[in-house]
């Protein structure tokens, strides 16, 4: 397990991502996967209010009522840390004390709980001052709805202001950054968001670990990603570069016996992260996400993939 700094929480090295909840799995596939997640070993869950708007006749909301439904029936909410954020989504977007304050009530009614875990917050909300959104935050905190704060999508500026704005005026510190890092969008992380989360001792959760599905080697040419519900985000890597460094991964994970979905998110864990976000459409997707924590790749594994996604960093 992996301790979040400056928490009483915590986690499994492998935070599963419920965006899949109720959008590309359905409520009992869903059941299905949080089951083989949790059995397995797993504690740590990430949705968002957010989740999944995008989908045909959705509104968003879905993947914290499956979600909520699945904690709810299996009795587990006491051993789940949960995640969510707000910001994004169409009826609650933007960080304004009052949106942030609602949609939390929001979030909890649909999570079927009393408090969130780690609340981020989804995106930056340039509008309202970075004071204030802490000042919101910690305002959460102190009122025992959230345990702990995170931020997601923020730049370098506004997030070490975050940061150096709650230290001084001694509000709730962010504990976690969410920023989107793997094998073929490492430089925006690497340069500029995982120095400050070093600073401030914070957590690092990255999403699209996987690429959208695009380093579990299944996506090489245009006729992989026909009919993928997912696939127009993977196919945006397939061109040389993005599948030079498929065929590094996929040589690891042969070498290794494991699957390439294991070996890039092993790599995430080799460059400092704490736990990286995959998803699971299907139960039968589970152990190679769950078997990265335990696959410990070499010194010399990590140049071979640090060097064939060098043109991303």
């Amino acid at each position: 397990m992996a301790a979040i700094a400056h928490t009483d929480l915590d986690v499994f090295p492998l935070n599963l991502g419920g965006n899949t909840f109720g959008w590309t799995s359905d409520r009992s596939t869903s059941f299905a996967v949080l089951d083989a997640f949790t059995e397995a070993g797993g504690n740590f869950v990430d949705t968002a209010d957010v989740y999944s708007a995008w989908g045909e006749g959705h509104s968003g909301g879905e993947s914290e009522t499956v979600l909520g439904e699945w904690l709810t029936a299996r009795g587990t909410r006491d051993d789940v840390v949960v995640a969510t954020k707000v910001g994004s989504l169409q009826q609650r977007r933007g960080l304004g004390r009052g949106n942030v304050v609602q949609a939390l009530e929001d979030s909890l009614r649909r999570l079927g709980t009393d408090r969130v875990d780690l609340y981020y917050a989804h995106r930056d909300d340039e509008s309202v001052p970075v004071a204030e959104q802490a000042a919101t935050f910690d305002e959460l905190v102190r009122s025992g709805k959230v345990r702990a704060v995170g931020l997601s999508n923020y730049g370098p500026e506004r997030l070490r202001e975050w940061f150096e704005t709650a230290e001084r005026e001694h509000l709730t510190v962010p504990v976690a950054i969410q920023p989107e890092y793997n094998l073929v969008s490492r430089r925006t992380h690497e340069r500029d968001l995982a120095p400050i989360a070093r600073q401030f001792g914070a957590a690092v959760f990255p999403y699209f670990g996987l690429a959208s599905g695009f380093l579990t080697g299944k996506y090489r040419t245009a006729a992989d990603l026909e009919g993928k519900v997912r696939g127009g985000a993977a196919g945006a890597h397939v061109n040389a570069q993005g599948l030079a460094v498929v065929d590094a991964l996929v040589g690891v994970a042969e070498d290794r016996g494991v699957e390439p979905a294991t070996v890039a998110l092993a790599w995430l864990l080799a460059k400092g992260v704490t736990a990286p976000i995959a998803s699971a459409s299907r139960p039968e997707q589970v152990p190679a996400l769950m078997a990265a924590p335990g696959l410990g790749l070499t010194g010399e594994e990590v140049e071979v993939l640090d060097r064939a996604s060098q043109p991303f960093a």
